[in-house]
């Protein structure tokens, strides 16, 4: 009886070893050397580099308060704004009070800062990750007399800094037009230091 345990139990340990290696160790391995290989800029977490340092991600949105910058969508990430490491939604649904409460504080807030208007939602409401670095055409458009007189610029030519930082959709249909905040702040600044 023990011998037809042991007879069993061997090539029972022996695949179980041989596929820790091959799933655990030789395919993850294998795929990390391939994704740096064939994608090193997405594999090293596409990172913005400015003035020989690191901006940011052009994946994880940043906190920008500064009337100079245009502001991305709020953090649903705590007890830190746009923290990678708590990814997550507020998980709150469309008929929850407290959801209601915090967009219609948030919107005032909003306003507030670049006058009236409807608030473009994405201003109003975080991404399904908390960490999302993209806003809408609308909401940097929104956000343009605010930073225009900030930096003292014309609003023509900030619109046509918008504009040239806007992405289409994928493959013209796949998702909507978005501006990389971090990416237009960094342009910003590049055309302060010109002139």
């Amino acid at each position: 009886m023990f011998s037809i345990f042991i007879k069993q139990l061997k090539p029972a340990v022996l695949m179980l070893f041989w596929m820790t290696l091959l799933t655990g160790l030789a395919y993850p391995l294998g795929m990390t050397g391939l994704g740096a290989a064939l994608f090193p800029a997405q594999a090293g977490g596409s990172l913005i580099k400015t003035d020989g340092g690191v901006a940011g991600s052009a994946l994880i949105g940043q906190a920008f308060a500064s009337d100079k910058y245009f502001h991305g969508r709020p953090s649903a990430t705590s007890p830190y704004e746009y923290n990678a490491g708590a990814s997550a939604g507020s998980n709150l649904g469309p008929s929850n009070p407290a959801l209601f409460e915090a967009v219609a504080e948030r919107a005032a807030g909003i306003t507030a800062e670049n006058g009236g208007g409807p608030v473009p939602m994405d201003l109003a409401t975080a991404s399904a990750s908390g960490l999302d670095p993209h806003i809408t055409p609308e909401a940097a458009a929104f956000q343009l007399a605010r930073v225009a007189k900030a930096r003292d610029m014309s609003p023509g030519t900030l619109a046509e800094l918008v504009a040239k930082h806007t992405r289409d959709s994928l493959f013209g249909f796949w998702g909507e037009p978005r501006v990389n905040v971090l990416q237009l702040n960094l342009a910003l600044d590049a055309a302060g230091k010109k002139e």
